[in-house]
């Protein structure tokens, strides 16, 4: 069971809140709309429910909070808007990137497409799916980890009347096998039509909490929906039949040819045209929205009311409003003929709630088997999760091509100008650039990996749009890490290769102090990775990651030069001789070669401006976790 108590949004300056102080149940085993039109708030809810949006109030499910759950995903599936996913991404590769974030087994990802009908789409990308398989990808993330509660916002907002129905079985089928389901709609019918019990918004507050039985008592109206060119005659020839028959007719002009006729039928309506010859474009009927208002006031106060007994009070209370039914009768162009009778059986009997409401057919569809066994938690998942977010898209291999390309062909031109120092040569890094091509692109792609999710989020029950877990950035580092070194060591490869291919083997040559220059070079192209990653999770952007690795040689540098002035590598030397002396103990094979070059690395301009850089983001990203209450 959902349980939202006092849910409040944050103010916004002079406007009214959108949402004030909601209160209600959604019980599992049945389905409940939370109905409202568009601005009441419904949205709001949803977000302020699943705790991806700041305010007040609190959301119990099956009696704990979002945030005391362990696993979010697995007690919600959530379907808000659009499927927040890359664009480029195929249809199994963004579920089974899920799986991977759920500890799911990756055929739970085949299981929900069959489920929803987009087996033979698994390979399509996401920007090329249809508003329909939008919507069915959607309910599939929603599905996949078997969760016990689905919330859904708008789940049928353009979908075809078929794929309507074909959704609308889904839920009843969740629900009987126990679930709770809760989804908004702007529909009234629609509300009627597949909800247990319906939840009327109207301005950020909840106006009416029915059962589906009383809500279409006192909401919905079945009516003749006529459109003649001679309207205003057939409306007065309605009117004066039903006088002489002592009937309860209402006629309401919809402007223009179009009337709406409530408390008679379409046989009624077309043998009064037939008689009096009058030509029929529309006889079809439907069923009316009496407004929000009117449901509300006529909901029954207290248990007891609103028995059979008592309807003409919701009768009066709909009088009372000027309440007729159609949708537009607002309009100055409406005008209303109304005769003062009553007649209860205008009243639209619905059908019983306990009764299924999926399909034409009679038969709910079939859900994803249940997932018998829920994994332990397993520290490597996030590191699965994170490798398939990374090489599930063509931009990581599209990057280090460029790098590598780019690389290769500085290093021509220098080796071709001369007067460049081998090591830079072999790095292809002229002095006139910050930084060389490798480093960039590993802050680049160190950039993507959390850019990409603020910006595509994929986990969005799970603790807002990216979860800031401590144990994700760990895997993003680790991963973002393996990507630098190879990056570094390809591109050294690729450039000794063209090197060796224009130049012959003189400028090839493996240097003496290869040691220390190359922890340098890994240590230089790892921590521009870790740098774009830390700076694009504090600052939830690709472009403010990578500019943080810019930053490191242009602005902190210099810096670092001014307080370093003077030979400080020299301090380096003999470093790990005076740290032996100190701990007394002897170095197993050889490492104090190892830890003076480290030793030396640390102590160059840009090796320190790099670990102050890393150091301050990580204290960032660090108080921005500490302050969301993540763990």
């Amino acid at each position: 069971m959902i349980q939202a108590i006092g849910l409040t949004s944050t103010p916004r300056k002079e406007l009214p809140r959108a949402v004030d102080d909601v209160s209600f149940e959604a019980h599992s085993g049945r389905v409940t709309a939370l109905l409202g039109t568009s601005g009441a708030g419904r949205t709001t809810v949803l977000r302020l429910m699943l705790e991806l949006q700041k305010g007040r109030g609190i959301t119990y499910f099956r009696g704990r909070p979002l945030h005391r759950i362990a696993h979010p995903n697995r007690e919600v599936g959530a379907l808000l808007g659009e499927v927040p996913g890359h664009p480029a991404r195929t249809v199994r590769g963004h579920l089974r990137m899920l799986c991977a974030a759920a500890g799911l087994p990756v055929r739970r990802a085949d299981e929900v497409l069959e489920v929803v009908g987009l087996v033979s789409l698994r390979e399509a990308r996401l920007s090329t799916l249809s508003r329909g398989m939008d919507r069915r990808l959607g309910l599939a993330c929603a599905l996949l980890s078997d969760p016990h509660a689905l919330v859904l916002d708008e789940p049928t907002h353009g979908l075809s009347v078929r794929e309507g129905r074909w959704l609308h079985g889904i839920m009843r089928a969740h629900a009987t096998q126990g679930g709770a389901v809760l989804f908004t709609t702007g529909d009234p019918k629609e509300a009627a039509r597949i909800a247990d019990r319906v939840l009327t918004l109207e301005q950020g507050r909840l106006v009416a909490d029915q059962d589906v039985a009383d809500f279409s008592r006192t909401r919905l109206r079945p009516r003749v929906a006529v459109r003649t060119p001679h309207a205003a005659r057939l409306g007065a020839l309605l009117t004066k039949e039903a006088r002489t028959a002592r009937r309860s007719v209402e006629i309401v002009r919809e402007g223009g040819n179009r009337l709406s006729v409530y408390g008679s039928t379409c046989a009624e309506v077309g043998e009064t045209a037939f008689r009096h010859g009058i030509l029929v474009h529309q006889l079809a009927d439907e069923i009316g929205d009496m407004g929000p208002m009117a449901a509300a006031t006529s909901t029954p106060s207290r248990p007891g009311e609103g028995e059979p007994g008592e309807e003409d009070s919701g009768d009066s209370a709909e009088e009372a409003h000027g309440v007729d039914g159609a949708p537009d009768h607002s309009s100055p162009s409406s005008h209303t003929n109304h005769i003062n009778t009553t007649d209860a059986s205008r009243h639209l009997t619905p059908r019983p709630p306990h009764l299924p409401r999926s399909v034409e057919a009679g038969t709910l569809p079939p859900l994803p088997p249940p997932i018998t066994v829920r994994p332990a938690s397993n520290p490597l998942r996030p590191v699965l999760y994170e490798l398939r977010r990374a090489t599930g898209v063509a931009t990581g291999y599209v990057t280090a091509v460029v790098v590598i390309v780019v690389s290769a062909f500085l290093a021509a031109v220098l080796a071709a100008m001369g007067h460049t120092p081998q090591p830079r040569l072999l790095a292809a890094w002229p002095r006139e650039l910050p930084l060389p091509p490798a480093a960039v692109g590993a802050g680049l792609l160190g950039a993507i990996a959390f850019g990409d999710e603020f910006r595509y989020p994929a986990l969005a029950v799970d603790r807002g749009p990216v979860p800031r877990r401590l144990g994700l950035l760990a895997a993003k580092l680790l991963v973002s890490a393996a990507a630098g070194l190879l990056l570094a060591l390809f591109t050294v490869g690729c450039d000794l290769e063209v090197l060796y291919l224009l130049h012959g083997p003189e400028l090839t040559s493996v240097p003496g102090d290869w040691l220390p220059l190359g922890a340098s070079w890994l240590g230089l192209v790892v921590g521009c990775a870790w740098a774009g990653v830390l700076a694009a999770g504090v600052f939830r952007s690709t472009s403010a990651g990578l500019a943080a690795v810019v930053a490191v040689p242009l602005l902190v540098v210099p810096l670092v030069q001014k307080a370093l002035e003077g030979p400080a590598v020299r301090h380096a030397i003999g470093f790990p001789m005076r740290l032996r002396e100190l701990v007394l103990t002897q170095w197993p094979f050889g490492g104090e070669r190892y830890v003076e070059a480290a030793a030396q690395v640390i102590v160059q301009p840009e090796g320190g401006a790099l670990l102050l850089s890393l150091t301050a983001l990580l204290g960032a990203y660090l108080l921005t976790t500490v302050r969301s209450g993540v763990r």
